[in-house]
């Protein structure tokens, strides 16, 4: 008896400001493919300048799924990423469509991709609530250097002011005995699908030249009343969604803790550590085929070479319907 064929899937990662949005629509409209954000904080309402959301009368009336599905003061887990996108993608493939994921954010695309296993690491509240008075009194620094201390790893992978996921990390290594990065590396890396992933790249002085062309133009496009909405709205700062890059960076200003040079200072910064870190978890996953689009600045070229990775993935059962 023949296996049972695994149904394909199709992802495009990268580090923020290397141009997916880009290449997405032309891919999605080539093969026939409906998108999946795989960004953690497009899922958010309200979130539009920051998260660099495509707004719909530019998404050619592709269909994007998992943007605009929370409110900024509701949580959000890989978890739950995971679930609704296994749903999604059987919905897409039972309508004759190509699932295609696009994103940044490595740990939630890595989760669908390999079928990752979400167990119940336990809570412990006191020391839960010890660590929140602590990032109170002495900053969310000090909560990220106890992590660096036991799992750096994740304390790589997590910024210092994402202080829910950072506390998180330090009590599962609390209850488990082990650190998270542990857990995750444990994870099995087969796949439930036929994957086919197609990573960017180009040269890192490129890459951080556009990053901040791209803060430039999100500050220009009014990301700071942006936040001024959200909090407006009573979005607490310590909300997940209020980490999210772009918006906890302009926080300090809001609230006349620092200078607007200084937080725009911060944010570039930050950004280009965050491309960084992107980078850095996409190396480590073997399945990618990487293009570096910094290299031939020919969008048409380089699109081609990605349309040839896709054939030579799907060579059967996909339509290819590039002009």
């Amino acid at each position: 008896m023949q296996p049972t064929p695994k149904p394909p899937l199709l992802v495009l990662v990268g580090p923020t400001a290397v141009g997916k949005t880009g290449y997405s629509l032309d891919l999605a409209e080539a093969w026939n493919a409906e998108i999946i954000s795989g960004d953690s904080m497009q899922v958010y309402r309200g979130m539009d300048i920051g998260t660099a959301k495509l707004p719909p009368e530019q998404r050619r009336g592709i269909p994007h799924h998992l943007i605009d599905v929370r409110d900024p003061r509701e949580p959000y887990s890989v978890a739950d990423f995971q679930a609704e996108c296994r749903r999604l993608i059987a919905d897409i493939r039972s309508r004759g469509k190509l699932p295609f994921i696009v994103g940044g954010t490595g740990l939630y695309v890595e989760s669908v991709c390999y079928d990752y296993q979400f167990a119940d690491y336990g809570s412990d509240e006191p020391y839960r609530a010890e660590l929140q008075r602590l990032a109170e009194a002495q900053g969310n620094e000090a909560v990220h250097a106890l992590l660096a201390q036991v799992d750096p790893a994740s304390a790589a992978r997590l910024h210092a002011n994402d202080a829910r996921r950072v506390i998180r990390a330090l009590e599962v290594h609390r209850t488990t005995g082990k650190p998270l990065s542990e857990h995750l590396h444990g994870q099995k890396k087969t796949s439930p699908y036929e994957l086919c992933m197609v990573g960017l790249t180009m040269d890192r002085a490129l890459l951080y030249a556009r990053v901040e062309e791209r803060v430039d133009a999100m500050l220009a496009q009014g990301l700071e009343q942006e936040v001024r909405e959200l909090l407006h709205q009573g979005v607490p700062r310590q909300a997940t969604a209020m980490q999210s890059l772009g918006y906890k960076e302009l926080l300090p200003y809001l609230a006349g803790e620092c200078s607007h040079a200084e937080a725009v200072r911060i944010l570039k910064r930050d950004t280009r550590h965050f491309a960084k870190r992107q980078l850095s978890w996409f190396r480590h996953m073997t399945d990618i085929r990487w293009v570096d689009v910094g290299f031939s600045q020919n969008f048409h070229e380089n699109l081609h070479t990605i349309h040839a990775i896709i054939a030579g993935k799907f060579r059967k059962g996909l339509e290819y319907r590039c002009n």
